[in-house]
């Protein structure tokens, strides 16, 4: 093997093991979701009602905490007059489970449009800001959905014992450590930003690190046989 040969093969397999450990470093998942059905059992002014809907739960970083947001795919309940615009107001709670325990409340706007009567009370999306406060895998799970419309309260409560919508591998907002409760705010908040998006520059500033190291290998055993020549 001549020496340029070997100076080309000795470049190429460091840069392809720096950039195998900077590929691996960067698909760690941060976040799993899965949409669950949920059987709702409805106390209305007017009776029982019940209704299964498939629950989405999702979030986006925000500040130094989460925006999750829970959707409904099917309406849950129904009222026997039509409700104008802006009658129904909405609101949830998110059971937290996991490295955390305890409920993060989510709400939404009234209807944009007048609602029936007799038909399914479509949800609009509830939304609310997660803010870690331990470290490690959190689960959210759909919790008792509650909507007020024309002076009156229903109060809806999942009955088949739901599996987690959404499941976040977090830090906390203190800096990684494992005690403290479980902390939120309603939606709209500012603050400063951390999350999975730093994590992802973290790592791809770590996988750079590797790649760096790996070019500088290549100079050295290059000027050790340029040397040795």
């Amino acid at each position: 093997m001549s020496y340029r040969t070997y100076q080309k093969r000795t470049a190429a397999l460091a840069l392809a093991a720096a950039l195998a450990g900077s590929g691996v470093l960067m698909a760690a998942p941060a976040a799993q979701a899965a949409v669950q059905d949920v059987n709702y059992q409805c106390k209305t002014p007017i009776g029982n009602k019940g209704a299964v809907s498939p629950i989405d739960i999702k979030s986006v970083p925000s500040g130094s905490g989460y925006k999750i947001t829970m959707s409904f795919q099917k309406g849950v309940s129904s009222s026997p007059v039509e409700l104008g615009k802006g009658a129904m107001k909405p609101s949830a709670v998110i059971k937290l489970g996991g490295a955390e325990t305890g409920s993060l409340p989510v709400s939404g706007p009234p209807n944009a449009e007048a609602i029936p009567a007799n038909t399914p009370i479509k949800i609009s999306d509830l939304s609310g800001t997660y803010t870690p406060a331990k470290t490690g895998k959190v689960t959210f799970t759909a919790g008792v959905l509650t909507i007020k419309a024309l002076g009156t309260t229903t109060t809806c409560t999942p009955a088949n014992s739901p599996k987690p919508s959404l499941t976040l591998d977090v830090k906390s907002a203190g800096g990684g450590g494992t005690s403290g409760g479980s902390q939120s705010t309603p939606s709209g908040g500012e603050l400063p930003q951390t999350g999975p998006e730093d994590s992802a520059i973290a790592l791809g500033t770590l996988g750079g690190t590797v790649l760096l190291a790996g070019a500088a290998g290549v100079l050295w055993l290059t000027r050790r046989h340029q040397a040795a020549r």
